[in-house]
């Protein structure tokens, strides 16, 4: 992590404003944890404009300053002074992703991860009050417009943490699911398993361009699907096996998740996946799996 972050106590959250109903960050914020001065986030907008679309980075206007001005001390704290003719530049998460490509130095990549965990929380925590805690969301837009600092005590009221680290999704986020299940696959350094009793052609049509060893372990192997399939692709290994009841994702045998939906049907209910940190549960799942294999 950052030393700065650590250092300094810093919570990203507090750097994180809504301007045009967007979520973004300041350019003089992302410079300080990025270690570098802020001339040189401008500069490397500048020398690379057509990579920063206005979706990606903007300057403020004079309004959209003043606005800011007057809600946060941030600005003034870092020298710019109420009456500075700078005006500041403001970053959405498609913004610093960019970013941290062509800054290419390994503290940028390590904080911008950092950041957009910090960007997807956030979303998925205020989707969760949107949905089934309208009154609280309406309280909670307003903080996000008004003041930061009562935005974390509107976090450690409701520990979203616990909504966000189980990654729960809603009816209809299909993009959402399907992106991070790629993720936990395409993390995968030598071999993913997967439990699913249902595996099906939309699991396969994922897998097919995954170029690392897979195991899938199900009790219900369509057996003309899977020859069609190995006929043409060989990362698969095909394994019966009915001791499963739930999904999971067994990634090099050091991490575990469950999956409370289908892969085929991610997003069209809500569901949950788990990240399991209790190693007991891994190893017990890797003991049935040796028995079988």
């Amino acid at each position: 992590m950052n030393e700065i972050i650590e250092k300094e106590n810093i919570i990203i959250e507090d750097m994180i404003y809504e301007v045009r109903e967007m979520q973004v960050m300041l350019d003089s914020d992302i410079a300080k944890l990025y270690q570098v001065e802020t001339k040189r986030i401008n500069e490397a907008v500048k020398n690379n404009l057509d990579k920063f679309p206005e979706r990606y980075s903007w300057l403020l206007t004079r309004e959209e300053t003043k606005k800011l001005r007057s809600k946060i001390s941030t600005l003034e704290i870092k020298g710019q002074g109420k009456y500075s003719k700078y005006v500041p530049r403001v970053f959405t998460e498609q913004g610093l992703y960019m970013l941290a490509t062509i800054l290419k130095s390994k503290v940028a990549t390590e904080v911008t991860i950092s950041i957009m965990d910090t960007f997807v929380k956030m979303r998925h925590y205020i989707n969760y009050n949107k949905k089934f805690l309208p009154h609280k969301f309406m309280l909670l837009e307003k903080q996000v417009d008004d003041n930061t600092k009562r935005i974390n005590e509107l976090f450690d009221k409701f520990d979203p943490k616990v909504i966000v680290k189980d990654y729960i999704f809603f009816e209809g986020e299909f993009y959402d699911a399907y992106s991070l299940l790629l993720d936990i696959f395409n993390n995968t350094k030598e071999e993913t398993i997967i439990i699913d009793n249902y595996a099906s052609k939309d699991l396969l049509d994922i897998l097919k361009k995954i170029d690392k060893k897979i195991i899938i372990v199900s009790k219900n192997i369509d057996e003309i699907l899977k020859k069609k399939y190995e006929s043409q692709y060989n990362n698969i290994t095909f394994i019966n096996n009915n001791s499963f009841h739930d999904r999971f994702i067994i990634i090099d045998k050091q991490k575990l998740y469950s999956c409370g939906a289908s892969f085929k049907d991610l997003g069209k209910k809500c569901f949950a996946i788990h990240e399991f940190n209790e190693k007991e549960y891994l190893n017990k799942l890797l003991n049935i799996l040796n028995l079988q294999f």
